[in-house]
């Protein structure tokens, strides 16, 4: 079993930058594919990046590519997102997720939850 407690999220202005942080809890994190999704209240979770448990592959959203950047230290367990070039719409309570897949977009095959950290970007 796995922790999760994100960090790092605030409020920016358009076209700033922020760092979230994600640390776990346990001595199994690098057997965890780990990945952030975003929520706006009303509207369904959605998925932001992925980053499988060596940092060999990276996924993201269509809408961030370009502008965030996953990676992973294993030896913090903590993995982060680098988001640059933040737009109004990517105002959301951020999580980060884990799951025992090699490889997963779909939070429904997401295992273990933070509690969410919200960033406002205002335009």
């Amino acid at each position: 079993q796995v922790q999760l407690v994100e960090s790092g999220g605030g409020l920016v202005q358009a076209g700033g930058s922020l760092r979230l942080s994600c640390a776990a809890s346990g001595r199994t994190f690098d057997s965890y594919a780990m990945s952030w999704f975003r929520q706006v209240r009303g509207k369904e979770r959605e998925f932001v990046a992925a980053i499988t448990r060596s940092s060999a592959s990276t996924n993201y959203a269509d809408s961030v590519k370009g502008r965030f950047t996953v990676s992973r230290d294993n030896t913090k367990n903590t993995v982060y997102l680098q988001m640059n070039s933040l737009k109004p719409e990517d105002t959301a309570v951020y999580y980060c997720a884990a799951t025992n897949r090699i490889r997963s977009l779909n939070y429904h095959e997401y295992n273990y939850w933070g509690q969410g950290t919200q960033v406002t970007v205002s335009s």
